[in-house]
């Protein structure tokens, strides 16, 4: 069984819909999800979890602070421990060409620093709807294709969890054609 953490910092609840969107995702037989505000999160559940999801608003190009913080001050006593976790991101952001997919890479070197091996989804969500980084949203994820990008992230993680910790291939779309 895995455990997955969608983790996320949402000032003005941006951010938290597109979470729960990603734990909407993720919520595959076989796992158990915890959503976490990034206020309640904690080491123990960085450690608990074989997957991570974590989203922040765009703030001037970049994370918002508290989830800089997150990982400077919150888990760091998690450094070295979540060496091999599988890790993706989310962001929301103000306005088209904000910076949020600079802002899911800046969560994935983070993740990286950490040992998280991190992953791209290279399917389109929508029409016109990527998440190479991940997800992006600007403001409030309204439309079908945005809260599709979300759920197929949670989605990805899933199986990707499923691969790396449940040593199960079956579960994973590229995987599953071999077998």
């Amino acid at each position: 069984m895995g455990n997955i953490l969608v983790v996320y910092y949402s000032q003005t609840g941006n951010t938290r819909r597109m979470a729960e969107l990603v734990a909407e995702g993720a919520s595959q037989p076989g796992h158990d999800v915890r959503l976490r505000d990034i206020a309640e999160a904690t080491g123990e559940d960085a450690l608990w979890a074989d997957g991570m999801a974590v989203g922040s608003p765009t703030w001037m190009g970049g994370p918002a602070w508290p989830m800089k913080r997150w990982w400077d001050e919150t888990i760091i006593k998690a450094w070295g421990k979540l060496d091999g976790k599988i890790g993706c991101a989310f962001s929301s952001q103000g306005g088209l060409s904000g910076g949020a997919e600079l802002t899911c890479l800046n969560l994935i070197l983070l993740m990286m620093n950490y040992g998280l091996l991190t992953f791209g989804v290279p399917d389109y969500a929508g029409k016109r709807t990527t998440l190479h980084y991940g997800p992006t949203s600007v403001r409030l994820p309204e439309t079908e294709d945005d809260q599709a990008a979300c759920r197929l992230l949670g989605q990805r993680l899933a199986q990707w969890v499923a691969v790396m910790a449940d040593g199960d291939a079956t579960r994973h779309p590229r995987f599953a054609k071999k077998t």
